[in-house]
């Protein structure tokens, strides 16, 4: 049986452990922000390219890059001989890929008729408040940041100002509305679950990365086949092929890399880094003049997002402990 002794310098050890490994995962999220970024603005980097593939269908389109992920993310499996989710974790897995990626797609296409693309930005920004939320209850044991759900809602601010909210004007685009702010929410659900996934250690990482994605692959691409008529051409598939293998698989590698290293609010700042990044890329590319309300927007999401990654943790109930005895 453990002295007490013992049970502090374990904790002591964990808490070093944790600090040390904290600054590596979050350089290693803009450059997923800054992945994610690029795909608001490839239109507009090579508009030439992706004019053609406007035909393509947009649930199948969305289904490619989780495709090629779970082949790249299955080879790497078998190759190091790691564990497949089996009974619970299986369960999870399907549902990180169901909740985390094939859900925001599904709402989207549909709601896109009714929801402008702008105001479906402005209410992801709300994952990260939905994060701080659900954390302690559906995530790996972390407690969450001290002020997180302030900061949470400061950068939901700052995205609000620079993505006004359109209103629904209908019964249909109220739904719709609603649809969106669901899916956000199993977005950050689906985000806490997965973290907790990846740190069980009941199977490898790439092995619950390759079902994830391969879940939400089949869910794409079977619901576009129902519902779109597949229009696929050499030309239209050239581009979307070369995009998602040189920027949609890495970003998800990225992804599921920091769901071991990092807690699930920390990861959902992502939804409001990556417009950030593109308000940036966009004002660097094209120079334009920025209004007060758009520069007060930047500082707000860069404030809130910035405490939510750098900010201190609330103590756990082990470091009380630690902290009275060492008192």
């Amino acid at each position: 049986m453990e002295s007490e002794c013992d049970v502090i310098g374990r904790m002591q050890e964990a808490q070093m452990r944790r600090a040390g490994g904290r600054w590596g995962p979050v350089a290693a999220l803009p450059a997923l922000c800054l992945l994610w970024s690029l795909g608001s603005l490839r239109s507009d980097l090579l508009p030439g390219v992706f004019a053609r593939t406007e035909g393509v269908p947009a649930l199948e389109r969305m289904a490619l890059p989780y495709a090629l992920f779970a082949v790249g993310a299955a080879a790497v499996a078998m190759m190091r001989r790691l564990r497949w989710p089996r009974g619970r974790a299986l369960r999870d897995a399907v549902l990180v890929g169901l909740g985390l990626f094939a859900a925001p797609g599904l709402v989207a296409v549909p709601a896109g008729s009714w929801v402008p693309e702008l105001t479906r930005v402005a209410l992801y920004s709300l994952t990260p408040v939905f994060a701080v939320i659900l954390e302690p209850y559906l995530g790996a044991g972390e407690n969450g940041v001290r002020g997180g759900l302030a900061a949470a809602m400061v950068a939901v601010a700052g995205t609000l100002l620079l993505f006004p909210v359109e209103l629904p004007g209908s019964f249909v685009a109220a739904c719709s509305f609603a649809a969106v702010v669901a899916a956000v929410a199993c977005v950050a659900a689906s985000n806490c679950l997965g973290v907790r996934v990846a740190r069980e250690r009941e199977c490898g990482v790439a092995a619950m990365a390759a079902v994830a994605a391969g879940t939400a692959a089949v869910a794409l691409a079977g619901a576009g086949a129902i519902v779109e008529r597949s229009a696929w051409t050499a030309h239209g598939l050239g581009p979307v092929f070369v995009w998602a293998a040189l920027v949609d698989v890495p970003a998800l590698g990225l992804l599921f890399w920091l769901m071991r290293r990092m807690s699930a609010a920390r990861m959902t700042t992502r939804f409001v880094v990556a417009p950030l990044l593109t308000n940036l890329i966009g004002l660097a590319i094209l120079q334009p003049s920025v209004s007060m309300r758009d520069g007060s927007g930047l500082v707000l999401i860069a404030c809130g997002a910035g405490w939510l990654l750098a900010g201190k943790d609330k103590p756990d109930a082990e470091s009380e402990i630690l902290r009275i005895g060492e008192g």
